[in-house]
């Protein structure tokens, strides 16, 4: 009689790497967060401090539908209050890109786009999302902080007490992470626990998302 075949859980881990193609390991089993440590351009950088010295709100939403493999995002009008500043089409070029690469990496043809100016955490408490993934990159200011597996309870998950205050890793500016959520199949019960970073008085920080829709 054959014995039975025991499936194990893949280790949880996170990857990094300094091309685009480390983005291409949230794909693998067990792997929650990819990173690709890239630095920003100079003139997209400079944008984005300008942007984020400036005494003005940017709250934007867009769903966008690519019917097509190669179709192109239409971004048209994208933070459209500052596209008389220097390096606003680089700037959109780049937001471009990525959404055409987290298109063809994961098969999306809907995706959410948000680009957020802050002056204060979103969210402030470790947590897990829950979605499928999600690409997060910030253009201006700190980036977002996260947790290796075991470092937090995920029972006492958003409980200030229960957080820790060293372990803490950090998202540099310009590196772009994927992050595998609740909803990912496969990965219940192991997105990647992250929160936004505190700011000080009179700082931002210039932050995009993307959501896998469908």
């Amino acid at each position: 009689m054959l014995a039975p075949v025991i499936q194990l859980r893949p280790v949880i881990r996170q990857t990094r790497g300094d091309t685009p193609l480390a983005l291409a390991e949230i794909l693998d089993n067990g792997v929650n967060l990819a990173l690709w440590q890239r630095q920003l351009p100079l003139h997209i950088a400079e944008f984005g401090a300008l942007l984020a010295s400036l005494d003005e709100p940017l709250a934007e939403s867009l769903v966008l539908e690519l019917d097509a493999e190669d179709a192109e995002p239409n971004l048209q009008g994208l933070a459209g209050g500052f596209r008389d500043l220097e390096g606003y089409e680089g700037f959109v070029a780049d937001v471009s890109w990525l959404v055409s690469a987290f298109a063809c990496l994961l098969g999306a043809r809907r995706i959410g786009l948000r680009l957020r100016l802050l002056d204060k955490a979103m969210c402030p408490r470790f947590h897990v999302d829950h979605v499928p993934v999600r690409l997060i990159t910030t253009y201006a200011g700190i980036g977002s902080q996260w947790l290796r597996e075991g470092v937090m309870d995920r029972r006492r998950l958003s409980q200030a007490d229960a957080e820790p205050v060293e372990h803490i890793e950090q998202i540099h500016c310009g590196e772009v992470a994927l992050l595998k959520g609740e909803k990912w199949h496969g990965n219940e019960g192991f997105g990647l626990i992250h929160r936004s970073p505190a700011l000080a008085a009179n700082e931002r920080r210039l932050i995009l998302t993307l959501d896998w829709l469908a």
